[in-house]
């Protein structure tokens, strides 16, 4: 009995040194104890169920909708492009979906797996196509970076057992969705997850170059996140920026990283 924790410390230690992922475009190396199967699978079955619930409504047509599914077809296919010509195919088990909800919520979200749902009421900030699609390619490149996954893992590696991680994701699916409601908010109101300082702006630079693959020029990010800018000046900051960096700190940085998005655009 004594032996145990040693060695449960000890099997956390390497599992934690041998269970990494790397970041697609940024090269940042991450903790992964959470699987992708799982995860997308517990993604999936959530977005399904926000889609079916009587309260959400989903808008199915109109330009906005189009809009929507047009632009995110657009980032997949181009994002598909890049993770095949750059070794990550395998690696990513992504179904997309894009989806407009109707509400007054200045908000967007991607799920692990490609589930996207853009609120209406983000439209009037985002204007136009550049605007929306700044807003999906950062969304898409929480996603991407795993960012939602790389959480988890380190809250269950903070937990301190190999058997926490054993039960959060080994066969229990609906444990499995309930992690995954916890990290998006889900429950009462879906809300955005909140990420760190750093996974935001690693966001901002895999949907800076998205949007640019995608034939979107990336210095209109700019005045998309101005615009979110001033939403702030009423006091009550917007869901969307919970959270976030400082809105002044995170257009210089964009500013620094257009030259880098820019090798990848495509007119």
């Amino acid at each position: 009995m004594k032996t145990a924790k040693p060695l449960l410390l000890f099997v956390l230690f390497f599992s934690v040194i041998y269970s990494c992922a790397t970041v697609p475009l940024t090269g940042r190396k991450q903790l992964s104890l959470v699987g992708d199967s799982q995860i997308n699978q517990a993604a999936a079955a959530s977005y399904s169920q926000l889609l079916s619930d009587p309260k959400t409504k989903v808008i199915a047509s109109g330009t906005d909708a189009q809009r929507v599914k047009r632009i995110g077809g657009q980032l997949s296919a181009a994002i598909e492009r890049y993770l095949q010509q750059n070794g990550y195919a395998s690696q990513y088990q992504f179904k997309w979906e894009f989806n407009l909800i109707q509400s007054s919520e200045i908000n967007a979200w991607c799920m692990p797996g490609g589930k996207v749902a853009v609120y209406s009421g983000i439209l009037p900030v985002t204007q136009n196509d550049a605007g929306l699609a700044t807003v999906m390619g950062h969304e898409i490149g929480h996603a991407i970076a795993r960012h939602a996954a790389e959480r988890m893992s380190q809250q269950l590696a903070a937990q301190a057992g190999g058997a926490a991680v054993g039960a959060a994701i080994g066969g229990q699916s609906q444990t499995t969705q309930a992690i995954v409601n916890q990290a998006y908010g889900i429950g009462g109101q879906l809300a955005l997850l909140k990420y760190s300082r750093d996974q935001e702006s690693e966001a901002d630079r895999l949907g800076l170059t998205f949007m640019a693959m995608a034939g979107y020029d990336p210095h209109e990010a700019i005045a998309f996140w101005k615009r979110m800018q001033a939403q702030n000046k009423g006091g009550a900051q917007p869901e969307f920026l919970s959270t976030h960096p400082a809105d002044a700190t995170r257009i210089a940085a964009i500013e620094q990283l257009i030259p880098e998005a820019m090798k990848y655009y495509k007119r």
